[in-house]
C-alpha cells in the first residue's frame, strides 16, 4: 500500500504518480498536505503570481433533449410546448452583443440533444455569428457532436471538420461526467459511452481543435472511478496534447432524479471538492491548467481552491442555466474576481478561451 507521504514525495520529485498513488491520496483525507504539494506543482507549471479568469457567456441555445440524464434538471423532452425552447438567431446575437459590450471574448454554447437539429443548423448558426462578431466560439460538448454526427449520417471527423470550417473554435469538455461505463449506465444510460466521448476528443485533437476536460463526481461513483476517469484523460493527453485545462465539480442535487439514488452521507462536501481538485493537479501532470469551480462551490471555496492546485478561476459567466436549474445559483462580476484574487496576494489576469492574456491588474 502506498502511503500519502510516498505519493507526495514522488510527485514533488517530478515523478509521475500511479493510479494506486492517486487513490491513496484521495483516501488519505490529509487535505493540507495534499493541497500544499498541489500548490507547489501548480506554481512550477504556471506563472506562480498570476491567477487567470475569463469573461464570457454560457448560451444554452436549446433545452430540448432526448437523452434523459438522471442528474440533469435543465432539459425538457421534445414536444414540451410550455418549457422547451430553441433560441432564435436574433436572441443569440443580442446575447453576444451584450457579452462583447462588457469586454467578453467568447461564448460557451451548449444545449440538449435536439432531435430536429442536423449539421446544417449549426453551420448556418456559427457562420452567421462569425460574419457579424469577433468572438471565440467554445461550443458543443462531445455528446452533442456525436448526436449531430448521427443525426446527419456523418463520421465524427467529417462532423468536426464541417463545424470547424463554419466557425467552431474549440470544444468544451462537458458530458464526461465519470468516464466509467458502469457509472454511466446508472446516471446517463442513453448518453455517449466512455470510448465515444474519448473518440470525439481524439478526433478533435487530431484536427487541431483545442478542448477542455471535465469531471462531475460525488454521486454513485467510487474513488477508484474518479482515478480511472483521470487516467483516461491523462492517457489521451499523452497521445495528442489537446486538452488545455481540466475542470472538476461536484454533483448538484436539486430538481433531478439522481439525487434519490445518492445517500446523504455520500454527498460531497467542500473538503471532498478541494481534495479531489488537489489530486487532479498532482495526477494530471500533462494538463497545464486546473480550473476552480466557483459556480458550483461558491466564491469563498472557489477562492480557497486557488491554493489547492488551481491556477484559474474560470468564467465570470454572465449567464448560466444548467447548474442553476439544479439549485445552485452563485453569481459574480469581474470586480468580484479581481478582489478575490488580490486578496490572495496574486495578480488577476483576464484571459481568452485559449489562455492568452487580455488584461492584467498589476
Amino acid at each position: 500500500m502506498t502511503t500519502t507521504k510516498e505519493a507526495l514525495d514522488k510527485a514533488l520529485d517530478g515523478e509521475r504518480i500511479t493510479d494506486e498513488d492517486a487513490l491513496a491520496l484521495l483516501r488519505s483525507r490529509d487535505l493540507i498536505a495534499v493541497g500544499r504539494i498541489a500548490n507547489e506543482l501548480r506554481e512550477r507549471r504556471t506563472k506562480p503570481e498570476h491567477i487567470t479568469f475569463i469573461v464570457d457567456r454560457n448560451v444554452n441555445y436549446t433545452n430540448v433533449c432526448v437523452t434523459d440524464c438522471d442528474f440533469c434538471a435543465f432539459y425538457r423532452r421534445p414536444g414540451d410546448r410550455n418549457e422547451g425552447y430553441l433560441l432564435p438567431k436574433p436572441v443569440i446575437f443580442k446575447k453576444i452583443e451584450e457579452t462583447l459590450a462588457i469586454g467578453g471574448t467568447g461564448v460557451l454554447m451548449q444545449g440538449g440533444h435536439h432531435p430536429d437539429l442536423g449539421i446544417e443548423y449549426y453551420e448556418d448558426l456559427f457562420s452567421s455569428i462569425k460574419a457579424r462578431y469577433p468572438i471565440h466560439l467554445h461550443v458543443l460538448s462531445p455528446p452533442e457532436i456525436q448526436h449531430v454526427a448521427r443525426r446527419s449520417k456523418l463520421t465524427i471527423a467529417q462532423t468536426l471538420t464541417r463545424l470547424r470550417d463554419s466557425g467552431l473554435d474549440s470544444i468544451p469538455g462537458g458530458g464526461a461526467e465519470i468516464l466509467v461505463d458502469r457509472v454511466r449506465d446508472v446516471i446517463a444510460p442513453k448518453k455517449t459511452r466512455t470510448a465515444e466521448w474519448l473518440h470525439v476528443m481524439r478526433e478533435a485533437h487530431r484536427l487541431g481543435i483545442s478542448t477542455t476536460a471535465t469531471m462531475m463526481y460525488g454521486h454513485v461513483e467510487e474513488l477508484e472511478d474518479r482515478v480511472e476517469h483521470m487516467r483516461r484523460i491523462r492517457e489521451l493527453q499523452d497521445e495528442l496534447q489537446g486538452f488545455r485545462a481540466f475542470i472538476s465539480w461536484t454533483f448538484q442535487s436539486d430538481g433531478n432524479r439522481l439525487a434519490a439514488k445518492v445517500p446523504k452521507e455520500r454527498m460531497p462536501t467542500s473538503f471532498d471538492y478541494l481534495l479531489t481538485q488537489a489530486v487532479s493537479r498532482i495526477y494530471l501532470d500533462n494538463v497545464e491548467h486546473i480550473q476552480s469551480s466557483w459556480v458550483t462551490q461558491g466564491m469563498k471555496v472557489g477562492q480557497v481552491a486557488l491554493e489547492f492546485g488551481a491556477d484559474d478561476l474560470g468564467s465570470v459567466m454572465i449567464e448560466e442555466n444548467v447548474v442553476s436549474a439544479a439549485g445552485t445559483t452563485h453569481r459574480a462580476t469581474t470586480d468580484d474576481f479581481v478582489r478575490a484574487i488580490k486578496a490572495l496576494g496574486k495578480i488577476p489576469v483576464q484571459r481568452d478561451t485559449l489562455y492568452r492574456d487580455v488584461k492584467v491588474w498589476n
